[in-house]
């Protein structure tokens, strides 16, 4: 070969290598794509994952077998809306304002009457996404309220297409509207009148409109070549529960049973359609739930919390430990199961870095990346704060978890058959007065008792874990500045008498006269 023809050769290597580097460069170039699954009262014991017996949940379960599972992973509050504010806004419902002062430690959230919601000085995960490129769509429950300065689409989402509240009803329209359903900036109906509910028998279509609205997103987003944050949010495993006709009697567990069984169907599609697409190998999907099943009805109509402790409105660990599963084969390390202790406002942070995204740094931002954990790289303690409403009730460092106050509900509510902890009581820990802890936290190693059945006695290892617990309870005290709190006020007025686009299918309704008073909030 002439040094001519060697010339060329090398000249021809280079170039193909060039090329071949700026290809790759492009695909890590590209912006992934995040898909968001916020399940509904959907308790950690749900899943055959976590050891449901039914083995009910197989998309589920495989997604945990590509993905990564997290055991100890809570929401951010034991009630609805908080918890979604702060998944949305990285911060906790302190100090987005999520919370109520009229009561101490009372929770509250978003009915139709309140006056409150997201407000406009906090920075939701889909407007810095959106500015960088993005196209968010939410299909399913918002709950972040539903006065038009509130609705998603003035806070990042390009698209939505769902309810403003929980498909509670129905109502007569006289003194109560019944909720509405929203397709972008209009409502196209209402529930129990326009989308339908059957609450005897526990039948509606909602779920698999949910399915076929993000399915349709997906491959748009794909055809355009555009990258986009899913938040699928729906809500048939909140009571009434409900499935489709499809799904309907195919559980062993009853109707909620169903509901779950029905969305593991609509998890199982979207994986497909990703797969299908090629959009796996660009795609986070993140799976939880926004609290703790609710233990208020018998299990016909409530879900699972496996081994915790109560459920729903407490802090104890059915209140707050969710069911969680990350997946994605270029961000996420197949196959593990990670105790990693954290929090739904960890997909905040996470998405962010993971999109090339600055988090805002004038404000705090309580969650954590767990890119690297995601990666297979080692977990680290981090304390993580458990608040109902404006009292701060308990918190875990490593495996310890120190309750400051304790308390399910009132003794009157408990005598009149309304209780969160259903069949489980743990004298002196499932208390029916708020109990003041602070000198003397009730303790538990969550290791050894994960379902809180045993306080630790006065010993060394308490002695050392309360010390430490105590010094982060100061940090984080003397640092924070609560936000203005969004439920301490309600309106009869303010109900969706005549949400925007009424007019044009006939579905505006007469507002009652305004009744503006503080709202009750009875636990």
């Amino acid at each position: 070969m002439s040094a001519f023809e060697v010339s060329v050769r090398h000249a021809f290597v280079v170039i193909v290598i060039i090329v071949m580097t700026q290809s790759i460069h492009c695909v890590s170039m590209k912006k992934p794509n995040f898909i968001f699954m916020l399940m509904d009262d959907m308790g950690w014991g749900d899943l055959g994952v976590f050891g449901e017996p039914s083995m009910e949940t197989p998309n589920l379960d495989q997604m945990a077998k590509e993905g990564m599972l997290f055991t100890d992973f809570y929401s951010a509050n034991p009630l609805c809306s908080p918890s979604r504010a702060a998944l949305l806004t990285g911060r906790l419902p302190i100090r987005n304002g999520f919370y109520t002062s009229n009561y101490h430690g009372h929770n509250g959230y978003t009915p139709q009457n309140i006056v409150g919601g997201i407000a406009d000085t906090e920075i939701l995960i889909p407007e810095l996404l959106k500015h960088a490129g993005y196209t968010n769509k939410l299909v399913g429950k918002w709950h972040l309220g539903h006065q038009p300065q509130y609705l998603p689409l003035k806070h990042g989402f390009d698209e939505w297409f769902g309810s403003p509240n929980c498909h509670f009803g129905p109502y007569d329209d006289k003194t109560t509207p019944n909720i509405p359903v929203y397709n972008n900036s209009e409502m196209v109906g209402r529930y129990y009148e326009n989308f339908a509910i059957d609450r005897k028998k526990h039948l509606s279509n909602m779920t698999q409109l949910y399915i076929q609205e993000a399915i349709k997103f997906i491959k748009r987003m794909t055809a355009n070549e555009q990258p986009f944050f899913l938040y699928w949010a729906p809500d048939a495993t909140h009571a009434p529960v409900y499935s489709s006709l499809t799904f309907k009697g195919k559980s062993r567990r009853g109707p909620y049973g169903d509901a779950v069984m029905e969305l593991d169907f609509g998890v199982g599609a979207f994986l497909k359609e990703l797969k299908a697409l090629g959009l796996d190998k660009n795609t986070l999907v993140l799976f939880s739930s926004d609290n703790g099943a609710a233990e208020v009805d018998t299990a016909f109509n409530d879900g699972s919390n496996g081994p915790f402790l109560c459920g729903k409105q407490t802090t104890f660990e059915g209140g707050i430990r969710e069911p969680t599963i990350a997946w994605g084969p270029s961000f996420v390390s197949p196959g593990k199961v990670s105790h990693q202790v954290g929090s739904l406002m960890d997909w905040f942070s996470t998405a962010l870095e993971l999109g090339g995204v600055k988090v805002p740094d004038e404000r705090v931002i309580d969650g954590m990346s767990l890119t690297s954990v995601l990666a297979g790289g080692p977990e680290f303690d981090r304390p993580i704060f458990h608040y109902r409403g404006n009292t701060l009730f308990a918190v875990r460092y490593g495996l310890h978890k120190a309750h400051y106050w304790t308390w399910t509900n009132s003794w009157k509510e408990y005598n009149s058959g309304i209780t969160f902890c259903r069949g489980q009581e743990v004298e002196n820990v499932t208390t029916h007065d708020q109990m003041n802890r602070t000198l003397n936290p009730v303790v538990f190693q969550l290791g050894r008792d994960p379902g809180e059945r045993h306080p630790m006695t006065s010993n060394l290892e308490y002695n050392e874990a309360v010390k430490t617990i105590n010094k982060i309870v100061e940090q984080h005290v003397s640092t924070l500045k609560p936000g203005t709190p969004q439920f301490d006020w309600c309106d009869d007025a303010v109900m969706n008498w005549a949400p925007n686009g009424c007019e044009k299918i006939g579905k505006c309704l007469d507002a009652v006269k305004s009744n503006l008073a503080k709202c009750v909030w009875p636990h």
